[in-house]
């Protein structure tokens, strides 16, 4: 019994307030701002920072934000934008996803 207690209460310790965090925040108002094969790869980091990812696709460099929420009792909460670039850093086309209106 007592090891159960004990497992129990590192477990509370460890996992308090039952959610995690993954990513970084970042402004979503920004996204409408954002004009194919205006925008620049420095216009994308004035407007959201730094990449919480990078990448490449199909031979283009591509710059991702995330955050994503989870709980133990209830849905996830995410939030993406994943920006593709030219080769002359022109955002060539993104995709901005969230499963939720809290964002």
């Amino acid at each position: 019994m007592r090891l159960f207690v004990a497992a129990i209460i590192c477990f509370a310790l460890i996992f308090p307030p039952g959610c995690a965090t993954v990513g970084h925040d970042f402004p979503v108002a920004q996204v409408n701002k954002i004009q194919i094969g205006k925008t620049t790869k420095a216009d994308i980091r004035a407007m959201f920072g730094n990449p919480w990812r990078v990448g490449l696709e199909d031979g283009q460099e591509t710059w991702s934000y995330g955050q994503y929420r989870y709980t133990m009792f209830s849905e996830k909460d995410a939030k993406d934008l994943v920006v593709r670039f030219t080769d002359n850093d022109i955002v060539q086309s993104y995709t901005f996803n969230t499963t939720s209106d809290s964002f």
